[in-house]
């Protein structure tokens, strides 16, 4: 080579190849996986408000984090998949200007590019709202949250799909309006995303998420919290909660319930997924410094 190789390697498990790479003067990118330690302090705080919801997730041990921030260190740059994510690492310490933002890629399935989405003219007992939630089953998503709002809604025509690998235990399995779905083959995964009306991503960190990429791809609004990718444009493809409470989920989705058409509007103005193709993230990556594809 006429030049010194770039090394990428993904977070957590990068460290012994960085030291190698740095002994041989090599750059070096780090691919950051999610949002780090913030990401775990949250976590954390969520699980001391709801012990009875029973789950086998544990804290890094220090060292963890200690091997992270020497990973951080030996990187040249760092490539994160959202701002979020940008911003939790920027409050563990680590100096915004290595950071490179570039969105996850995903290719949409042939079939779903000429679905065409309809909705009701109201919504009823016969003909429910349909609110999806798609992935791990655990507090860090913001379950906690969707059930109490479910509680909150239990006498609207509302229906909660929970589709995804429980990751709790407790009481919450008996509310009435909520279908616990569990676990699917990723090929099932489009029969729920075709079926539903707005699709609930109520995360509390994620380092991109991208059942939201899945979403649109059906042209299925979504409502979003602010801590994962950007995919939602706010009253214009979907709903960006202004925090993760039952409070303000159930007023979004009581406004999705009296507004059906607007749920429509959402659906015809769904992202533009070459903004998240794989020839996109081509020349994400050709852009950083060192890269040469």
């Amino acid at each position: 080579l006429n030049s010194h190789p770039t090394l990428f390697a993904y977070s957590y498990a990068a460290l012994e190849l960085l030291r190698y790479a740095k002994t041989k003067g090599w750059h070096t990118i780090l691919g950051q996986i999610d949002p780090g330690p913030v990401e775990e302090k949250l976590v954390q705080e969520e699980h001391s408000k709801y012990p009875t919801y029973q789950s086998n997730w544990q804290p890094a041990p220090p060292h963890y984090w200690d091997n992270w921030r020497e990973e951080c260190s030996l990187a040249d740059r760092i490539v994160v998949n959202s701002l979020w994510s940008s911003q939790a690492l920027q409050q563990a310490g680590i100096p915004g200007n290595k950071i490179d933002i570039i969105p996850l890629a995903y290719e949409p399935p042939e079939v779903a590019w000429d679905f065409v989405r309809t909705y009701p003219l109201a919504f009823s007992a016969e003909r429910p709202l349909r609110v999806l939630f798609l992935g791990q089953v655990i507090l860090r998503k913001g379950i906690a949250a969707i059930l109490e709002a479910a509680q909150l809604l239990h006498n609207q025509p509302i229906e909660f799909w929970l589709v995804g690998s429980p990751g709790i235990a407790g009481q919450a399995k008996m509310h009435r309006q909520i279908q616990w779905i569990g676990a699917v083959p990723r090929s099932q995964t489009a029969k729920y995303y075709h079926l539903a009306d707005i699709f609930l991503f109520p995360t509390l960190s994620d380092g991109f998420g991208l059942t939201q990429l899945e979403a649109q791809a059906w042209k299925l609004p979504i409502i979003a919290s602010r801590f994962c990718g950007e995919v939602v444009k706010d009253r214009v493809n979907g709903l960006i909660l202004p925090e993760v409470t039952r409070e303000a989920i159930a007023q979004t989705l009581e406004f999705c319930l009296n507004n059906p058409q607007q749920l429509q509007a959402f659906a015809r103005k769904t992202t533009t997924m070459s903004k998240f193709s794989l020839s996109r993230l081509h020349h994400h990556l050709q852009s950083l410094p060192y890269v040469h594809i």
